[in-house]
Parts: C-alpha cells; structure tokens; sequence
C-alpha cells in the first residue's frame, strides 16, 4: 500500500532523513557522469545533492506519493528530474549506474523481489547504496501508537490493519541479500538515536511521516483525538529534563555491486 504524504510538511519535519542523505551521498565515490536512480525521492532535496555531484550525468528521483512529487520538481533543472512511481512496480532495465535510497526502504515489504528488479535496473558493474530502518527503530513511537491502536474507541477500525513497515536484523537482512545476484556486499548496523531539539520538533516528526499510515485506517472524526493521543503520550515518553526529546533511530546500510 502507497500511502499519500504532504511533501512541504514533510521538509519541515525530516531533518535527520535529510543528515542521514547528505552524509550517504558525501560518501559516495562518483566520477561526476553517472546516472543514478534515488528511490523515494519525498521532497527530493537529496536528490538534489545527487545531481551537484554528477554534473555530466543525470539524476531520477521517483516516489509513489504526489504530496511529495509535487514538492520536489520545484528543484528540478538539468540532469535532475522527478518522476511519480511505486517503487514496487520498477521496471527499469540496465539504465543506471547507481541505485540510491535514504530512509524509504523500511516502507517496502517485499525486499527479495525489490533486490531482483534493483538489479536489473542497473548497468553493468553498477552499485547500490541503501540506509533505511532497522529492528529496534523508533521503539518509544512504536509502544504508543500500540497503545492507541488498542484502546476501545479504536480497536475496531485496526481490525484489518497491515503494519506498514519492514524493518529487519542485520541476520534477516544479510540473509535476503545474500539471495540475490549481487556481489561486494557489505551490510552494517548503525545506531541513529536522535534527540529532537523540543517537543515542536517531536510533533512534526510525528505527524509527517509516522502517524499517516494510522490515520488512513481512520474516519475523519476519529483522527485528530487519535492524533492528539499519540503525541500527548509521545511528548510524555519521549521528553528530557533539558526539555529534548529522544527516541531510537536503528539504521541498516547496505553497498553492493553488480557484477
């Protein structure tokens, strides 16, 4: 399932996505003509980055929400460009030489078949680099969105609910990797943990992304005192004597080659 997200309350509320984006690109070793592929692009200012390093090159951002496509092509011009698409239903072959996504995988379910179309995605000799949500990630947000999902005003509208998120071990994932065609892999854990600056900055986080697959399951009437719940109890879990607000961010990176 796509979910819909709004791509300008996104900017406002992803600051550590985007540290995490700019650090993977600053690492990427570039000869400044490669086409690159970015997948979930949200409001495509990593994607940005990416086409400043390959000014002879060409960058594609892709994201299956147009709250954040419609965000992103503001940033378009030259080697950039911007291109609404599920990632699930990629149906490139042999056009890129680098496959990019920052803090979007976890939203794929189904990582054996996205490896397979990854790889045929890519040219001969091509590379992925990968960041996204690992076992162990956002586990304050996770104990109180249960908590509000339970509760009986609720109960009955998460009856069918399907979690949204994938987010493995390094085991796990090693093993669906080790599946795949690709060579060169290397696959590690990084610890992310972040304190938000103030309860503010907690709240945009919460409502954009994390809660709007919760409030899709929702009626209208229902949303906000749900909202309002989940960030109550959040401010409550979350919050430092300093006045911070901390919760567990658990990344899984991934570099591998085509062969």
């Amino acid at each position: 399932m796509a979910y819909e997200f709004d791509g300008e309350e996104y900017r406002r509320a992803s600051s550590h996505q985007k540290e995490w984006g700019s650090r993977l690109i600053q690492e990427l070793n570039l000869n400044g003509d490669e086409r690159i592929l970015d997948l979930g692009c949200g409001d495509g200012e990593p994607t940005a980055q990416l086409a400043l390093r390959v000014p002879r090159g060409s960058v594609l951002g892709i994201d299956a929400s147009a709250g954040m496509i419609d965000a992103a092509p503001k940033r378009a011009a030259g080697n950039l460009r911007f291109e609404r698409k599920d990632i699930n239903v990629l149906d490139y072959v042999d056009e890129f030489d680098v496959v990019f996504s920052n803090a979007t995988l976890h939203w794929v379910k189904d990582h054996k078949s996205l490896l397979q179309r990854v790889y045929v995605a890519l040219r001969e000799d091509g590379i992925i680099r990968f960041n996204f949500a690992a076992a162990g990630n956002c586990s304050r947000f996770f104990r109180v969105v249960r908590q509000a999902m339970s509760l009986p005003d609720y109960r009955s509208c998460f009856a069918h609910f399907d979690w949204p998120w994938f987010m493995p071990t390094l085991k796990e994932y090693e093993e669906v990797l080790h599946q795949s065609e690709f060579r060169d892999v290397r696959v590690w854990l990084e610890n992310a943990d972040r304190f938000f600056p103030d309860a503010d900055a907690l709240i945009r986080w919460v409502d954009q992304p994390s809660l709007v697959p919760f409030l899709a399951y929702l009626g209208e009437a229902d949303r906000r005192p749900f909202r309002d719940f989940v960030v109550a109890q959040m401010i409550r879990a979350t919050r430092q004597e300093d006045g911070r607000c901390f919760e567990t961010f658990r990344r899984i990176n991934v570099f591998a080659r085509k062969p």
